[in-house]
């Protein structure tokens, strides 16, 4: 792989320095500060002439200065003749802001993707959008890869009585995403219907669905304030859930987040490594980490050799 670099940005380094060591290579040299007046400032400590680039940076932490970060890292290997450059961004900024649902409302998820277009990213790895519709936002190819493969695995390898289990949504928006892990494992899916006063406040709760007796598994892309999973498991306990597990791709955690976990009737509460996790686990025994390094590993090895990524979309590669 001697026409590949990987360069970390400032955001998830470990992620990077994880993917790297699958691919049997060494991280690449960048620098990044901040001027005193804020301003970011990259310096790329090698040559990428010619070379295949991937440039790591998730969306979690301070966002907007990794988001720029990213951009000035883009535009700095793209202007020093690198021939191809993919942005890895594990988690996606703004993807949240997907359509416009109120008057005046921005489509922010848009403006990220123009700004990486413009920057010169050549190619998108992400995981697990928050919608599937912002991949028609670019231009360029986008690769979305699905955590499902990883789910499925864990569920299998860490809930014994799993044949007994039921896969909820915590919003009729994830029905898509239950069924579709409902379906591999052969058991029973329910979602429930929640309706919000404003963002980040769950007004009520309605369960579509029978749980009685049965392990019920929260599944969802994402936990922000977790007000959504902590009802939903709330109302899954009311119903006859014996035990309740959430597994959520994106772990963001922030505000109260940690202490609504550590009340909650959580067995345990899992994430992926798609935004650095070890400070919430530190804080919360509940919270389990999957490792997805080797799946975006693969990812980077498969477009760098011109193979089909498909295969990631239904199994956890042994890289």
């Amino acid at each position: 792989m001697a026409t590949i670099k990987v360069f970390s940005g400032t955001s998830h380094p470990h992620l990077a320095q994880r993917i790297v060591d699958r691919l049997g290579i060494d991280l690449g040299k960048v620098v990044t500060n901040k001027f005193s007046n804020l301003e970011t400032c990259v310096e790329i400590g090698e040559s990428v002439r010619g070379e295949d680039v991937y440039i790591v940076q998730s969306g979690s932490g301070e966002i907007n200065d990794n988001l720029m970060e990213l951009l000035i890292m883009i535009n700095a290997c793209k202007i020093a003749s690198a021939s191809r450059v993919t942005a890895v961004i594990p988690c996606f900024p703004y993807a949240r802001q997907d359509k416009k649902d109120m008057s005046r409302a921005p489509i922010s998820a848009k403006l990220v993707a123009n700004m990486l277009s413009v920057a010169g990213a050549d190619h998108i790895i992400t995981m697990d959008l928050h919608a599937s519709q912002i991949q028609g936002f670019f231009d360029i190819p986008v690769d979305n890869l699905f955590a499902e493969p990883a789910v499925l695995k864990w569920i299998k390898e860490n809930i014994t009585e799993w044949k007994n289990s039921i896969i909820v949504s915590p919003d009729a928006g994830g029905a898509k995403r239950v069924t579709s892990i409902a379906d591999r494992l052969n058991v029973e899916f329910a979602l429930i219907h929640k309706e919000r006063k404003k963002a980040n406040e769950v007004a009520s709760m309605v369960l579509v669905g029978d749980v009685k007796d049965k392990i019920a598994v929260l599944v969802d892309d994402m936990a922000d304030t977790c007000g959504t999973i902590v009802h939903a498991a709330d109302r899954l306990v009311e119903a006859g859930a014996t035990k309740v597990y959430a597994i959520l791709t994106h772990g963001i955690f922030s505000g109260p987040a940690i202490s609504r976990i550590n009340n909650a009737c959580f067995e345990a509460v899992v994430v992926t490594n798609t935004i650095p996790q070890d400070g919430h686990m530190r804080d919360c025994r509940k919270i389990q980490c999957i490792d997805v390094s080797m799946m975006f590993a693969e990812a980077v090895r498969r477009t760098h050799n011109g193979e089909s990524v498909s295969y990631l979309f239904s199994n956890v590669p042994y890289l």
